[in-house]
Order: structure tokens, then sequence, then C-alpha cells
């Protein structure tokens, strides 16, 4: 199985690059290819150029065309991310907006769209310092409504799961050990084909 496994945060020293490298450990022990984009690393550019939206994939800079061919040809998508003011980091919903594209990813018909990258395993892996109760109560889980019913209500999936760690600013060492081998028997759970 080929995973595309997305990293967004600013620091690889942060938490949410650990939660990335043992995603990264587990799917590799499991004998799957891993497709890794670490975007600030990269230094994707989250901003969306004037009418690259409507151009030819041809057309594309080489770099988009590449994640185009790395979402394509994936089977398991997994996202690592911070969650920062309700949302994903600008670099994150940059690379949904310019990768993720009508005509190349999804279209739209009269009974609404139609996914043509559909059918992945797709797991997020999101934190933040803010407790899930009180993001629920306060907010209503922008970060989750997010991806689930906006991009991959869109795009679809085979199964979809999301796993908020929370609060990190306040966590102990312990936690933050037991929330790496969370990810490690998700990973194991959700990829292992059985």
């Amino acid at each position: 199985m080929k995973v595309l496994l997305l990293a967004a945060h600013p620091s690889p020293k942060s938490f949410n690059h650990a939660l990335a490298d043992a995603a990264a450990e587990t799917l590799k022990k499991l004998g799957h290819t891993v497709i890794f984009h670490d975007l600030y690393g990269e230094h994707f550019d989250p901003v969306l150029p004037p009418d690259e939206d409507t151009i030819a994939e041809e057309q594309l800079p080489s770099n988009i065309r590449n994640y185009l061919a790395d979402i394509r040809e994936s089977q398991g998508i997994i996202i690592v991310h911070p969650n920062w003011w309700g949302s994903p980091p600008a670099i994150l919903r940059g690379w949904i907006e310019r990768v993720v594209r009508t005509n190349s990813c999804y279209n739209f018909s009269p009974q609404g769209p139609v996914s043509y990258i559909g059918g992945k395993i797709v797991q997020i892996f999101s934190t933040s310092n803010t407790p899930s109760a009180m993001e629920q109560e306060l907010y209503g889980d922008p970060v989750g409504v997010f991806w689930k019913s906006v991009v991959f209500g869109v795009i679809g999936s085979q199964s979809f799961e999301r796993r908020n760690f929370d609060p990190v600013i306040v966590s102990t060492l312990q936690e933050r050990q037991d929330w790496l081998s969370e990810v490690r028997e998700t990973v194991l759970r959700r990829f292992s084909g059985k």
C-alpha cells in the first residue's frame, strides 16, 4: 500500500513531527510505501496564483503535478497538523486549495460532487491547546467539520477517522508518550489490511 503522509508544522522538533514520525515508522513496519511531505520543510507556497484553478493540469507547476500524482497513487492519507484558530495552518489549507482541485480530484454534477480520488483510508492526527470538550462546546469542532464534511465529504474516503491530542501545552512527558503509542496503535489498526 502507498500512504501519503502530510505534516504541517513549522518546527521539525515539534510534537506534530513526532506524531508524523511515529505514523511513518509504523507504516514502514507494515511494509507500506510512505510518501512523506513536510509542507514547511518543502517551503510549499500556499497562495493560489490567479487562474491556476482553471488551467489544464499539464500547465501546472511541476510540484503541484507531483502532489497530484502522489494523492492519486496513494491508497491511504494521513495528515498531521496543529489546530490554529479553529483551522489547520494556512500552508495546509493552501495545499488543499492548490492540489485538491476541480477537474483533477473531483468535479460537480447535477447530483452533487463527483470524486476522482475517493476510496482512500483517511486518518487525521491534530493537536490543540484547547481541551476537546471546550472546543466542542464553544465552537462545534470546526477542524473536525472541515476535514470530515468539507474536504472528505466532497472527495470521499473509504473510511475516515480523526484524533485530536489536547491540551498539548500543559501535557506531561508521559501523556505525550502515551499519545505516540496511540498513533502507532491507530496506524496498525487502520492500515494493516485486516
